[in-house]
């Protein structure tokens, strides 16, 4: 666990997520350093962990120009930034296409694409986004063992691609393979997956030196930096949370962010209440295992719901209603979503200045 020593002078309400940019930029540098490269050209971060344009900007900053986004208004976020290329990394369905073909009009400097994963939405998304004279740029999808979405390796992508390279309103890019099912600690293990896989893309894919392969989720990218030239997607490698920082610690990377709540009751002996309920950090773990408080000695997380949280702890006669408290979260991706801004941490002092989670709402 990095060291942390964050103060509160000024009246930041709680519960708020809070930011140290001095770390999400040492953060972006260590990515950086991983991929080997330093003109940044292999990285094509994603922007769901931390959805911010004041954090994009310092991807851009240090020269990365390419990212990776779950949403539409995560993809118009960079965009608006004038990010070079921008990867939907979610298969546009229905309406979506429509929206998706807005934003592709709406900043024609800039370039996108989308993943895809079958004939129906590739002739869907032709008809709609692709122009003859300004084709769409497709990935193929490839489902190398986390089951949610692609195609896996066991059956043909022939037909797929054949169809995107016949058609003159769409352009084959290349694949996108996300291993985001691997999450071993030992990174020899982590690394025999991705060996396997590696194989099986030269296997079953054949691809040729022109193809972009978008690889490497925040556990394995230094992995595939190593063993291959091809592009890299972390996310929450620029925020860091408690869960990758007990799981990979081969990883170089600090927490960046964290939550301030406050004691709002003590409702019994040794019980202290705060204000830190399902809709302030991410409740998809278990109980015990949503937020951290280091601070705080000998605890026991005994309930949470929408705007509170209830620890028993032997050490509750030390604290007083309204006392401030850190608090580490467990997955800081869908934390961050439940935030509309981040306050900021500027000489270990948590300040009213704040970044706005600009691309949080989906429309």
């Amino acid at each position: 666990m990095n060291k942390i020593s964050i103060s509160l002078t000024d009246p930041v309400p709680s519960p708020a997520l809070i930011l140290d940019p001095c770390t999400v930029e040492s953060n972006i540098e260590t990515m950086i350093s991983i991929s080997g490269d330093k003109y940044s050209k292999r990285l094509r971060p994603h922007l769901k962990t931390h959805k911010m344009s004041e954090v994009t900007k310092l991807h851009l900053s240090k020269g990365i120009n390419k990212f990776k986004a779950s949403t539409i208004k995560e993809a118009e976020m960079a965009a608006q930034l004038k990010a070079n290329d921008i990867l939907l990394a979610h298969q546009p369905t229905g309406p979506n296409i429509e929206r998706l073909n807005e934003l592709v009009n709406k900043f024609p400097k800039t370039s996108f694409a989308s993943i895809i994963d079958n004939i129906t939405s590739a002739k869907e998304i032709s008809e709609t986004i692709g122009k003859s004279d300004n084709p769409f740029r497709l990935f193929i999808d490839i489902n190398c063992g986390m089951n949610r979405t692609g195609i896996p390796f066991s059956s043909s992508i022939k037909d797929l691609k054949e169809s995107i390279i016949n058609d003159k309103n769409l352009i084959f890019s290349g694949y996108h393979i996300y291993d985001g099912h691997l999450h071993q600690p030992s990174i020899e293990s982590r690394k025999k997956s991705v060996i396997e896989i590696k194989e099986k893309i030269f296997h079953y894919l054949s691809p040729s030196d022109s193809d972009e392969i978008i690889v490497g989720g925040s556990p394995t990218f230094a992995i595939w930096a190593e063993l291959t030239g091809w592009s890299l997607s972390p996310g929450t490698t620029t925020l860091w949370d408690m869960g990758y920082l007990n799981s990979f610690p081969d990883l170089n990377f600090k927490v960046a962010a964290f939550l301030l709540t406050r004691v709002i009751s003590k409702p019994s002996d040794n019980l202290l209440c705060f204000d830190l309920g399902h809709k302030s950090v991410a409740s998809e773990n278990p109980l015990h295992n949503r937020v951290f408080f280091p601070d705080v000695k000998e605890y026991t997380v005994i309930s949470q719901s929408e705007e509170h949280l209830v620890i028993k702890t032997p050490s509750s006669h030390k604290y007083k209603i309204g006392d401030s408290v850190i608090g580490w979260p467990q997955h800081i991706c869908p934390t961050v979503a439940l935030h509309r801004q981040a306050n900021l941490i500027i000489e270990n002092k948590i300040s009213m200045k704040s970044w706005q989670v600009s691309s949080r709402d989906r429309i």
